[in-house]
């Protein structure tokens, strides 16, 4: 499974959540503070959606 959220302002794509890197990575300089944060705060709230959408869907 493989889950890809990009986050896009302005027509420019700031920040993106990949889950085969497993952290939201900064695009631009802009995401740069939004991947820092949602890296200490939502990380793991992000993994855990992810096993409980998809990954019994998947199987």
């Amino acid at each position: 499974i493989r889950n890809v959220i990009r986050y896009i302002y302005n027509q420019e794509e700031y920040l993106r959540y990949d889950s085969d890197v497993g952290e939201y990575r900064a695009q631009t300089e802009l995401g740069r503070p939004s991947a820092e944060y949602f890296n200490k705060q939502y990380l793991e709230q992000t993994r855990a959606e992810l096993d409980t959408v998809c990954r019994h869907n998947y199987e």
